[in-house]
């Protein structure tokens, strides 16, 4: 499978609950995605608000023939700061996570372990604003190897049910 093959594999299922972006994604990105949720607590009427909370996910693809450590760095850079471009802070905002999907035909031992010693959070206001926390996942297309840092751990199940690699 090629990294281009993937990314249409992974796309189709973001495509249900996300709003993809496909035109107009600015270098080094191939695609973005968009989740927003807003939720309310509220007592027998909705006027009688308890609280409510808003959550937000931004979701970056690469694609890439071969990925090495300095291109891992870019990308995870890159996708971060194009993330937190999005978060406006305030009372009821709970969440904007950033993700990076990396697809590569062949990646370098550096760029695995790049990605997979990436970390990055950031909270608004000590939290009392909500938090932004970073994942990152990559795949190497030729041996179906996957890489992903700590909070990436939870896409593991995901991507190999999407790409049947086992």
């Amino acid at each position: 499978m090629t990294p281009n093959e993937a990314l249409e594999l992974i796309l189709r299922s973001y495509v249900r609950y996300y709003d993809v972006i496909r035109e107009d994604v600015e270098e080094p990105f191939a695609a973005e995605a968009r989740f927003h949720s807003h939720g309310e607590t509220y007592v027998l009427v909705k006027s009688a608000r308890i609280s409510e909370a808003d959550s937000h996910e931004y979701v970056y693809f690469a694609v890439a023939d071969e990925l090495d450590a300095e291109g891992a760095a870019a990308l995870e850079e890159a996708a971060w700061e194009r993330g937190l471009a999005h978060v406006k802070p305030h009372s009821a905002h709970r969440n904007s996570d950033v993700t990076l999907i990396i697809l590569a035909g062949h990646m370098t031992p550096e760029a695995k372990q790049t990605v997979k010693k990436s970390h990055r959070s950031k909270s608004y206001r000590f939290s009392l604003q909500g938090w932004s926390n970073y994942r990152a996942i990559a795949l190497e297309t030729s041996s179906g190897t996957l890489t992903y840092n700590r909070l990436g751990g939870d896409l593991k199940k995901l991507f190999r049910n999407i790409t049947n690699q086992r």
